[in-house]
């Protein structure tokens, strides 16, 4: 959906490439088809790009070396039908772009041709490294590929961006400190020796040890936690048992954990895990917990905010706009670690539409005049130096 703009020609094999990408969706550590498209078009800019170790994923130095500035884009797709009636419609049945990478990875591109182009003719004054992430959706994600591949050794300044359908195109979504919240996959799993229903008292009845788990711990973590983290925990799945009038030996609970607070991210594993035993603990029944950590908070260095505003108030009808805090998981959080850098959102809505598009929702799509704007965003922020 181009909302009727005109389109330079750069711009249009942009929003054609997105739609080949699109129509393609490759899931985390599986993106060999989007490897080899995104490597291609670098190489015939001149450049060399570098496939990851695990044979998705790929690094691109542009300009002087060593690089000093990243610009981080994501490959894979979500397991999600593609219900939209276009004919860029995904191709692979049970996988979608319905988070935008498609999008982030054109935007990278296209800053990375626009960058190559200005270090031809000696106007690039420092190199900057572009990174095509795979695996964003996954635990572990593909960050850590990157970081262990030793991608961003050496940069001083690294960003990215991510579609915002609740933003108009042309609006950039800034913020400074937590943009986006930890998250970990929790799962506990009862055991006990099963029994009849009419005869609790002779067994351990773990159907109300899971319900505990349920309704209490959520309430008693937040008792424990700093209310100014934004802790939270929600359950997705409970499985135990099979028919109405006998105990299971075993069930299991899974579900997520969130934190805006780095500290609070780090304190969880012991508290969790004495929360979860003291609650089943007057049942009587087994516990084991697994708790697999997932990503920490991105949270946006003050300096490197104020180099994407700056980049995107020289955008013509460019505008910046605060942009709210999300308990959602980016795995950009684990650059934000070790490099100083900043997310930045991406309006993709239609100016006026009535049609509200969501993150993760099988309908999605952008308007693709937010590629140009992601590609001059990027490629302004690089030209800073990134602060």
């Amino acid at each position: 959906m181009n909302g009727g703009a005109t389109l330079c020609d750069d711009e249009q094999r942009l929003i054609e490439l997105r739609r080949d990408i699109h129509a393609h969706p490759e899931l985390g550590r599986d993106e060999f088809r989007t490897t080899q498209l995104v490597g291609d078009h670098l190489t015939d800019a001149g450049l060399q790009p570098r496939v990851l170790p695990a044979g998705t994923g790929l690094l691109c130095d542009v300009g002087p070396e060593p690089p000093e500035v990243a610009l981080r884009a994501d490959l894979d797709a979500l397991p999600i039908t593609d219900t939209k009636d276009v004919d860029y419609r995904s191709t692979v049945d049970g996988v979608a772009h319905a988070c935008g990478h498609d999008v982030h990875t054109t935007v990278v591109l296209g800053a990375g041709l626009v960058l190559s182009g200005l270090a031809s003719r000696g106007q690039l004054s420092h190199g900057v490294r572009l990174v095509f992430q795979p695996a964003e959706e996954v635990i572990p994600g593909g960050a850590l590929d990157v970081i262990g591949a030793g991608g961003i050794e050496g940069i001083r300044r690294m960003y990215a961006v991510h579609c915002d359908p609740s933003a108009d195109v042309g609006t950039v979504g800034l913020r400074s400190g937590p943009v986006t919240a930890a998250s970990d996959l929790l799962e506990v799993r009862l055991s006990g020796p099963g029994g009849h229903t009419a005869r609790p008292h002779l067994s351990a009845d773990l159907i109300a040890a899971l319900g505990a788990l349920i309704t209490d711990t959520p309430g008693l973590l937040a008792r424990r936690a700093d209310p100014r983290s934004g802790t939270t925990m929600v359950w997705g799945q409970v499985n135990a048992g099979t028919v109405a009038n006998v105990i299971p030996r075993a069930g299991t609970l899974r579900g997520t954990l969130r934190t805006l607070s780095r500290e609070t991210w780090n304190a969880l594993p012991p508290l969790v895990d004495d929360v979860v035993r003291a609650v089943v603990a007057p049942y009587g029944v087994g516990v084991e917990i697994s708790h697999v950590r997932g990503v920490p908070p991105v949270d946006n260095d003050p300096e490197c905010i104020a180099s994407l505003a700056a980049a995107a108030a020289a955008i013509p009808g460019g505008l910046v706009a605060d942009t709210a805090q999300s308990l959602g998981g980016e795995d950009f959080g684990w650059y934000l670690d070790r490099v100083f850098g900043a997310l930045a959102r991406l309006g993709v809505r239609t100016p006026g539409s009535t049609t509200l598009y969501d993150l993760h929702q099988s309908s999605f799509d952008v308007d693709e005049r937010c590629i140009g704007v992601g590609v001059a965003l990027l490629t302004g922020v690089a030209l800073t130096g990134g602060g």
